[in-house]
């Protein structure tokens, strides 16, 4: 029986976690950083069907009906006007029961702990320093010291585990972007609304059936690197006030008296793709690579890694990261075209990006190529 190591209790390394017990072949422990994980986060993600397919499999369908919704579509909106630009139908994507899925990420985490013994998940565990002889020896801040085949890294785009084995070259970079995040309740669009200003985009979506919804948008904001390092500056209300602000003046929608809970945080993105040169690391998730949020994939693409993953440890084959190579770039390059898409502000590319929107969501072709590929994995 092989051991394995996963860092991190994020969405990834969970469900990583949940494919391995199911296989008898595997044993494994769960090192999380933080004490707890936090189930009382009412923040929301979106769930496409390339993962929906894979949750599945370890019973996902069977949520509680009032804890998701499925948006049947994407509509597109000019954020200071409130004019619907256009819409794209995602339930065209849609089979059998593998929807479209918006839910709390909470939900998910509790959905995912479910099916994990309590035992294989040790909390305040800080790793430091990783030995590579026969076996990985990996050492915590706590000086526990323990043994294993495998090493699975899920910890995250700030991975500890990335940086022990690339120093400062694993380190993302700032992505001259800000993310808020919100709630909103009993908003009047019950689909995916997408809202695009000059320099900033915002999104509002249903995450159950209790007409909660969640808010989150992405902004410009170049800031020094005292600013980047100052994690205080990202919890003070008044810079997190002025931001909501500066998007509610060039929109007709009031954000300031809708959108409660607000946090912000800066956004980091991975600057390239980094191979352990050990055969028994692995790197999984935001880890792995950390894309621009503009495609709504994260939560996706860590459910996707951690089961080519998975896959490659049960049938022993060298695929895992070729394959996950090119996944990357490709959500990469359409990660990228979307955020300089939705942030343009010369009136004159908004005019003609709006009249390419219009024709192309409705272009069969066109969407079958640009979302098809990704949602059809």
């Amino acid at each position: 029986m092989k051991s394995i190591a996963i860092v991190g209790a994020g969405i990834s390394g969970l469900f990583l976690a949940n494919l391995l017990e199911k296989n008898s072949s595997f044993s494994y422990k769960i090192f999380e950083k933080k004490s707890s994980l936090d189930l009382s986060d009412g923040y929301g993600i979106q769930l496409s069907i390339n993962s929906i397919n894979l949750l599945n499999k370890i019973g996902f369908q069977n949520m509680n009906v009032s804890d998701v919704y499925f948006p049947k579509k994407v509509n597109f909106f000019d954020a200071k006007m409130l004019k619907k630009i256009c819409d794209i139908d995602l339930s065209q994507f849609n089979f059998e029961n593998n929807r479209y899925t918006t839910l709390k990420r909470s939900k998910l985490i509790e959905f995912l702990l479910d099916n994990i013994p309590k035992e294989k998940i040790i909390f305040n565990s800080d790793l430091i320093k990783i030995n590579e002889q026969e076996k990985l020896t990996l050492s915590f801040r706590d000086n526990n010291k323990e043994e294993f085949d495998y090493l699975v890294a899920a910890d995250g785009v700030y991975s500890r585990t990335k940086e022990i084995l690339f120093k400062q070259d694993g380190l993302p970079k700032y992505f001259n972007s800000i993310a808020l995040r919100g709630a909103i309740n009993n908003f009047k669009n019950l689909d995916i609304s997408l809202y695009l200003g000059p320099n900033f985009h915002f999104v509002i979506y249903p995450i159950n059936q209790n007409k909660e919804f969640n808010f989150i948008s992405i902004i410009r904001k170049e800031l020094i690197e005292t600013e980047i390092s100052n994690r205080n500056l990202f919890n003070d209300k008044t810079f997190t006030n002025n931001l909501i602000s500066q998007i509610s003046s060039k929109s007709n929608l009031n954000l300031t008296d809708i959108v409660k809970e607000i946090k912000c945080f800066p956004i980091f993105v991975s600057k390239k793709i980094s191979i352990p040169k050990s055969r028994n690391i692995f790197l999984t998730g935001d880890a792995f690579f950390s894309f621009s949020p503009s495609l709504a994939q994260g939560a996706s693409q860590s459910i996707e890694a951690a089961n080519d993953l998975f896959i490659h440890l049960k049938d022993n084959s060298s695929n895992y990261y070729k394959k996950r190579i090119l996944r990357t770039k490709q959500i990469n390059s359409r990660s990228s075209i979307n955020h300089f898409a939705f942030h343009l502000s010369n009136p004159l590319g908004v005019f003609f990006r709006n009249i390419f929107l219009r024709r192309m969501s409705k272009n069969k072709s066109f969407l079958g190529n640009y979302l098809g590929k990704i949602y059809n994995y």
